[in-house]
């Protein structure tokens, strides 16, 4: 059977973090989210998988290959172009990419399923197939039941008593809202569908897409189910699915490592003296990371491999990337340490560098002079002093 997973966005949401690894890359406890959905779609018989790249195709191509390590077989299809030796990402919206495939070759010739590459999900795709397939349907789009006072925050599909999709609104007034079913971007299609697509242009599922299905009565459905679903597509939403993760919210998620103690997880070689910092799990410590005695951390959090917690850094509910070096007296409180960018849970973003921070968050493998550290420690007793 076959898919495809839209994979082309630049994931401007979710930056810093897609400045260098994009969306489908975006790791959840050291797995690229992806990779969780080519199990599920694996599991449920689909094995010929397209995937449309743009925004740093290459990560993704090196990352996942040919899928065989993963059960499947993957296809890429790349929007963009070269210029001056350099490759541009040019994305031709989630359905453009779908009839680019289509017209190179005519690719989906059955019923065929289609995730967006930034959601972990736990779906009976088999159940939604049969489903689809029972109303006659020439698209089908997966819903889920919310709160009222969260439909703001998404797109609302409005349907008949017999499932049939009569509009959509696109993040209404929680007063104004006519459903709360929303959109979870999982979609069932046959390949008539993509008739509808205008070729050779930029073309949008959700916004263009349906629209036209709905203006020329075109058996289009929406199917409610109850599933796990954790959509990634802003950094707040990042911070909660770690936390869910490791909260065990989130079931269809392990937690990788060894549990050490009650709540700790860690990876390989980890360097700390359990009996001198401060532990409060649930925690996850990536392999080759260095925690000094006197640090403090509490859960949920999770630090990533290869990073350098000093002495009196406290780490309270937040995520670090690897390659981290918090400095002796930090405190992050609901923060996301990625490169050189510390981001709270609402997702402002702090460029360390630029502020002048960087003594207090900088890379593990920048091993400071002892002339760096000494000035990095008078500026913290400062900091610290009663007078300031």
């Amino acid at each position: 059977m076959k898919a495809m997973i839209l994979a082309a966005g630049k994931g401007t949401r979710v930056r810093p973090i897609t400045h260098t690894i994009p969306k489908p890359l975006i790791p959840i406890l050291q797995k690229p989210v992806m990779e969780f959905l080519l199990e599920l779609l694996r599991q449920h018989g689909f094995d010929q998988i397209m995937v449309n790249v743009s925004h740093l195709a290459e990560e993704i191509e090196n990352y996942f290959r040919d899928g065989q390590r993963f059960g499947v077989h993957i296809g890429y299809s790349f929007e963009g172009r070269i210029e001056d030796g350099e490759l541009i990402g040019d994305a031709l919206g989630s359905a453009g990419g779908i009839r680019r495939i289509q017209d190179f070759s005519p690719f989906f010739d059955d019923t065929f399923v289609v995730l967006c590459g930034d959601a972990l999900i736990d779906l009976d795709l088999t159940a939604a197939i049969k489903w689809h397939r029972e109303k006659g349907a020439i698209a089908t789009v997966i819903t889920k039941s919310v709160p009222r006072e969260v439909v703001s925050s998404y797109g609302v599909v409005v349907t008949d008593g017999e499932n049939r999709i009569l509009s959509f609104q696109e993040k209404p007034a929680v007063e104004e809202a006519l459903s709360t079913e929303i959109n979870t971007g999982i979609y069932i299609f046959e390949p008539e569908v993509i008739d509808f697509i205008p070729p050779g242009q930029k073309y949008d599922i959700g916004s263009e897409l349906f629209p036209e299905l709905v203006a020329k009565k075109a058996p289009f459905y929406a199917m409610n189910m109850e599933f796990e679903w954790v959509d990634i597509g802003k950094v707040p939403d990042y911070w909660h699915a770690i936390r869910g993760v490791l909260s065990r919210e989130i079931k269809n998620v392990a937690i990788p490592g060894i549990e050490v103690k009650p709540g700790i997880y860690t990876g390989l070689n980890v360097s700390v003296d359990w009996d001198k910092v401060d532990i409060t799990g649930p925690v996850y410590i990536g392999a080759m990371t260095r925690i000094e005695d006197g640090a403090k951390i509490i859960g949920p959090t999770m630090i990533g491999p290869n990073c350098w917690i000093c002495s009196g850094a406290t780490v309270d509910n937040s995520v670090i990337f690897e390659y981290s070096r918090l400095g002796a007296g930090v405190r992050l409180v609901d923060k996301l340490v990625f490169g050189r960018y510390c981001v709270d849970k609402t997702g402002a973003a702090i460029d360390v560098q630029a502020a002048a921070l960087d003594w207090l968050i900088t890379d593990a493998r920048q091993i400071p002079t002892d002339d760096t550290l000494s000035k990095r420690m008078a500026i913290n007793d400062l900091l610290n002093s009663e007078d300031v």
